[in-house]
């Protein structure tokens, strides 16, 4: 654990203090929107490229991490660790250059399906399920499913960036509850050597969140941009895919299949108000015969904010969310089902509760106003 400890405070102070150094160069240089959208919720031009200071966090922490003789056995087939760094450095590139010029859609998509395609190329990728070792089939089909749930989960993160700390936030609780599976799991399966490439990208990658969220916390000076969502969603099915890579299911001790299919339920599970937001948007846009990448205020946090919630009321309301659904699951791998439910249970009907409770407390006033 000390491991990815240091790992968590290598990424968290480097991206803290590039973060700094990022927005000071910005304002310094004006490398911001001029003007207000239409769609925005600030109320001054913001700087909107602290993707590139997540992405020096990421690349020093790897850098540190590769001669420490704990992380030898991720190290060894160097290949993965290559494909996953260069397709970060190509979604940042790609989101940096949105963020400053605004770039068409289909150029933005095309750099994600790059970006996915190098990591599945280079085998990162889902290579079983893992259901009694049945695999996905060809290397065809393997490439294929990756590049799409890989762009999906981009994408889903992608579209919930328009709140301050909302991202970072919501990956942060993500990681988190991930960081914990993969390292029992590996405890699991491998008594004497707990590192793995999932644990330590998820280390990374809460570092790089914690050291971005003082400058992105209400009232934001610096937001992440295309270029630090892109980052953050490849970077988080980059370490479920992983997981499915390195891990033989018959290796587990549990009968039930709960250990093996979890890494996949998990990031789906995480993001599902950012996948709900995202798929309601893409069908919104078409039937308004528009491009599915579109951008409007009409976003689940958004709505959160016409619903009632203050700025940091509709954060809060996905981070409740989050925490429900992801520590649920979790649960599964860790204690009867009975807990679990009763847990879901209580989670779920206090994030409803905290959701629906602006339109409660607006009835009631109402109710106040007639009878007065």
């Amino acid at each position: 654990m000390r491991a990815y400890l240091l790992l968590m405070a290598v990424a968290f102070g480097v991206t803290l203090l590039a973060t700094f150094l990022v927005r000071k160069l910005a304002v310094k240089y004006r490398i911001y929107p001029k003007s207000i959208r239409a769609r925005d919720v600030h109320a001054k031009p913001t700087p909107r490229i602290g993707g590139v200071a997540m992405f020096l966090g990421f690349v020093v922490s790897l850098l540190i991490a590769a001669p420490i003789g704990w992380f030898d056995v991720v190290f060894s087939d160097p290949l993965p660790i290559i494909a996953i760094a260069v397709s970060a450095l190509i979604i940042t590139v790609i989101g940096f250059l949105d963020d400053i010029y605004d770039l068409d859609w289909t150029i933005k998509l095309a750099g994600q399906f790059i970006a996915a395609a190098v990591l599945a190329w280079n085998g990162v990728q889902i290579v079983s399920l893992p259901i009694f070792g049945i695999t996905v089939g060809s290397f065809g089909v393997s490439f294929v499913v990756t590049v799409f749930l890989a762009v999906l989960i981009m994408n889903a993160v992608n579209f919930i960036d328009g709140l301050d700390g909302l991202v970072a936030g919501v990956v942060l609780i993500g990681t988190v509850v991930f960081f914990i599976y993969s390292y029992l799991l590996a405890q699991q399966i491998s008594p004497t050597n707990y590192f793995n490439l999932a644990s330590m990208l998820s280390a990374i990658v809460i570092g790089m969140c914690l050291g971005f969220l003082p400058h992105n916390w209400h009232v934001a000076k610096i937001f992440m941009g295309d270029g630090g969502a892109l980052l953050l969603g490849l970077l988080m099915t980059t370490s479920a895919l992983t997981v499915t890579g390195q891990i033989d299911p018959a290796s587990l001790n549990r009968n039930d299949l709960v250990p093996a299919i979890l890494p996949l339920i998990l990031p789906i599970s995480i993001l599902v108000l950012p996948l709900l937001d995202f798929a309601l948007a893409v069908i919104r846009r078409l039937l308004a015969g528009k491009s599915p990448f579109a951008a409007d205020r009409l976003h689940l946090h958004h709505r959160l904010q016409d619903f009632g919630h203050s700025h940091m009321g509709s954060v809060l309301v996905f981070y409740f969310w989050s925490i429900s659904v992801s520590v649920s699951c979790l649960m599964l791998f860790l204690t009867d089902l009975v807990w679990v439910i009763l847990f879901a249970v209580i989670s779920i009907s206090a994030s409803f509760t905290y959701t629906v409770w602006p339109a409660v407390m607006k009835s009631r006033r109402k109710k106040v106003t007639v009878n007065v």
